[in-house]
């Protein structure tokens, strides 16, 4: 319990600051002014006032956090210095949509650069090529001879042109004899033995697991931007799935990351970089959804001044915020409801 609770707030507070200091960056940099850079909710536990004016927070309950900036409030509070000229509504149009749409991409860029890491430092599985990395001790393939370097070229005369192909082959057969073929340096073996079903995972276990790819540092990069790239397709067609009733809809709440960062944590460093990587990028693309309170609600409406040369009435656009807002809170909450049914009933 206490391990998932500390990851969580690992997590949240990186996702958080990040987010927020996109935000904080780009306005200090078009000149609109910061009342508050807070992380968390509700009452601070500690807080200080920079010279600029900024009240820098740390609050109670670690779920979220905010930067408030000028004119974003119908009235400014207690410790403020309000300059209406420096106003987030004062601002050209590409100016508020670089403040409003910070957050985001600096949520993906860190997604961008963990992966980076990740694909340097770690490698990744290599599933184009049906190369044999570690051998699982006792398992069927050890038993038969193979080596880790092995390419696999067929499973009982099927050819096999990629990992996926060994699963797929092995799925497919009706008997425990097995015949694979694979290429040792110059020469092909032909290794024989039983693959026999496994019970508990309902499918024939070979034992192998793929060869590991290591990108230096600068190629790491462009393949992290790929690899980026394809996740966000993954994320955005499985929201249109949700959206169109062909998927099941599974929402994690507060509690439900908590339990996911904790079982991240418990496995390993570099599991926890990769689940660190992962929910950057979903808070990344669901902020930019074009729903109110919502980053990408925001620059709907830069958007829509943008095209039709007509400012939307600040008051309007707030009140439609805010109702966002509420509606957004309750959707938490009705997740955390469902996530506390979910751990009651374990």
């Amino acid at each position: 319990m206490m391990v998932s609770l500390l990851s969580f707030i690992v997590v949240i507070a990186i996702c958080v600051i990040i987010h927020e200091g996109g935000h904080f960056a780009a306005a200090v940099w078009r000149g609109v002014q910061v009342h508050d850079f807070s992380f968390g909710m509700g009452p601070a536990i500690v807080s200080k006032r920079s010279k600029g004016g900024v009240l820098w927070a740390w609050r109670l309950f670690p779920i979220g956090g905010y930067v408030r900036l000028e004119g974003e409030e119908e009235e400014n509070r207690e410790g403020d210095d309000p300059d209406p000229s420096r106003s987030i509504y004062a601002k050209k149009p590409w100016e508020r949509f670089v403040v409003v749409a910070g957050g985001a991409v600096m949520n993906i860029i860190l997604a961008w650069l963990l992966t980076s890491f990740l694909l340097s430092a770690k490698g990744v599985n290599d599933l184009d090529s049906p190369v044999v990395g570690r051998l699982l001790e006792g398992k069927p393939a050890a038993l038969m001879g193979a080596l880790p370097g092995d390419r696999v070229l067929s499973i009982n005369g099927n050819e096999i042109t990629e990992w996926y192909g060994i699963r797929a082959v092995l799925r497919e057969m009706d008997t425990d004899e097995v015949s694979v073929t694979v290429r040792r340096g110059g020469a092909e073996v032909v290794l024989t033995g039983k693959v026999p079903f496994d019970e508990q995972t309902g499918v024939r276990l070979w034992g192998v697991e793929p060869s590991r790819i290591e990108y230096p540092a600068h190629k790491a990069l462009f393949v992290g931007m790929s690899y980026c790239w394809k996740m966000s397709v993954q994320i955005l067609r499985g929201l249109w799935g949700i959206i169109a009733g062909t998927e099941k809809a599974d929402i994690a709440g507060p509690i439900g990351i908590a339990g996911m960062a904790g079982d991240a944590a418990r496995e390993g460093g570099w599991t926890f970089v990769t689940f660190l990587a992962v929910i950057n990028l979903n808070l990344g693309l669901l902020n930019l959804l074009p729903l109110p309170a919502l980053d990408g609600g925001r620059i709907v409406f830069i958007l829509g001044e943008m095209i039709s040369g007509r400012k939307f009435p600040e008051t309007w656009e707030r009140r439609i915020h805010f109702v966002g807002l509420i509606a957004f809170l309750a959707l938490i909450a009705l997740v955390t409801w469902k996530d506390i049914l979910r751990l009651l009933a374990n």
